[in-house]
């Protein structure tokens, strides 16, 4: 690339995002109109889009799997009864409905996306906060909060995850062997933050209405199919890499959808086009065009130069690197699209690994598996920096967005200043933990 196109590509990269932090326009047109100029100046070209289709396909893959069965679980009747024994299980207690909203969202959103889940749970929520008299714009960040960091349970939770994770060869088994805790801990970290963060909330008491009969079931051969299809995910997700026919996550989540539409289909809940209809296709669009983005600004040379930048400020000290890492992408993740700033990253950093002779040349290949593992603390630091960045602010993951949406249809107004002043302090002390955690590993190497 020349000079002036590496300019071009910096420029039209940057007004793309500005577009997007400061709400110019829709951010699927900004990250499009990005692309086309690309594409029109001739800064990328059909073997980049075949490329950042490479990239992206997995994520996207799981995103789309994740949305078609979440919406299948949605129309079971099953979270309706699960708002009413939530409610019941407060006692009219604003401690009880944080500490229990947590233990809620957690679980669903280690194996669905996170702006998928806060949709199927947020009406739950909203109506207990109200049964409860206290307000429910907060609870609704702490679930947004909650799913971005719940993403690191396991790794399908998150994109981020599944693509630093599949970048080196991580399996589901080894990821809940060596991260899932780390992914715990983030989500744990949250509780003592919550009486200094929303003292109001957490000293509320207020009368539960009398306990009545739970919502019926409608179709409970419907419910029993559509947990089927459910623990049939969960099973290959752990177990679909070691057959004889290895199954990987988004192939996974690509079976899950297609049996969900099935059940969808001949069961008749609705038509097969109302689940279509129900995806969240601007949000996959947006997520590809990003790719694309990335791709461009990957064919710049500019993330070598600074692999081998990093090389020479800091030699072969991958604690300092991995540190830095985390701190570097949190801050990033906060204000972009966590996956795209994660696929930059690992070209960036494979190339460090490459210059400080950590791995062999090779390793830039697509399809690398063999990482040693003093490299795994490295990967870990940027999961943590891609997952939990964005709980920092608004715009920083999708699920943020989506609440404020909900927060909005709700009749309440989620400001930038408000979701920073709930968002800033969590992510910093997930941020502390994530640097203790690798600083652990690699002490125990």
């Amino acid at each position: 690339m020349s000079e002036l196109q590496i300019y071009l590509t910096l420029g039209i990269f940057a007004a793309v995002i500005l577009a997007i932090a400061f709400d110019v326009i829709d951010m699927a047109v900004a990250a499009l109109l990005g692309v086309c100029t690309m594409l029109a100046l001739g800064l990328l070209n059909s073997d980049d889009l075949i490329e950042s289709v490479r990239t992206s396909g997995g994520p996207l893959a799981l995103l789309f799997g994740g949305m078609v069965v979440a919406h299948m679980l949605g129309k079971t009747g099953i979270f309706e009864r699960v708002g009413a024994r939530y409610l019941y299980a407060t006692g009219g207690s604003g401690k009880r409905f944080l500490l229990l909203l947590i233990a809620l969202v957690a679980p669903v959103c280690a194996l669905l996306p996170n702006a998928t889940t806060v949709v199927l749970l947020a009406p739950i929520i909203v109506s207990v906060a109200r049964a409860l008299k206290v307000d429910f714009v907060a609870p609704l960040v702490l679930t947004a909060i909650v799913s971005n960091a719940a993403g690191m349970l396991t790794l399908v939770g998150d994109p981020a995850t599944f693509l630093v994770g599949s970048s080196i060869g991580m399996s589901f088994m080894a990821y809940l062997q060596k991260v899932s805790l780390a992914g715990l801990l983030a989500v744990l970290v949250i509780v003592p933050l919550l009486p200094w963060l929303m003292p109001t909330i957490w000293k509320a008491r207020s009368a539960v209405p009398a306990k009545s009969e739970l919502p019926r079931v409608e179709r409970p051969g419907f419910v029993v199919l559509a947990l089927s299809v459910l623990l049939l995910m969960v099973a290959l997700f752990l177990f679909g890499e070691l057959l004889p026919i290895r199954i990987v996550p988004p192939a996974v989540a690509i079976m899950g959808a297609t049996l969900a539409l099935l059940v969808v289909y001949q069961i008749r809940i609705e038509p097969v086009d109302a689940v279509f209809r129900a995806v969240d296709w601007k949000t996959l669009v947006f997520l590809g065009a990003i790719f694309c983005l990335v791709q461009g600004f990957t064919k710049t040379g500019l993330l070598q130069g600074m692999s081998l930048q990093l090389y020479a400020w800091f030699g072969a000290e991958l604690t300092v690197v991995a540190l830095l890492l985390l701190a570097g992408i949190g801050l990033l993740s906060s204000l972009l699209a966590n996956i795209p700033v994660v696929a930059a990253a690992l070209v960036m950093t494979k190339g460090y690994l490459v210059a400080a002779e950590a791995v062999p040349e090779i390793a830039l290949a697509s399809g690398f598996t063999g990482w040693p593992d003093a490299t795994l603390p490295v990967f870990i630091a940027m999961m943590f920096g891609a997952t939990l960045g964005g709980n920092a602010t608004l715009i920083g993951a999708s699920a943020n967005i989506v609440t404020a949406g909900i927060c909005e249809k709700e009749g309440e107004r989620l400001t930038f200043g408000r979701f920073l002043r709930y968002g800033l302090p969590i992510t910093l002390a997930q941020l502390s933990v994530g640097a203790i955690y690798v600083i652990v590993m690699f002490w125990l190497l």
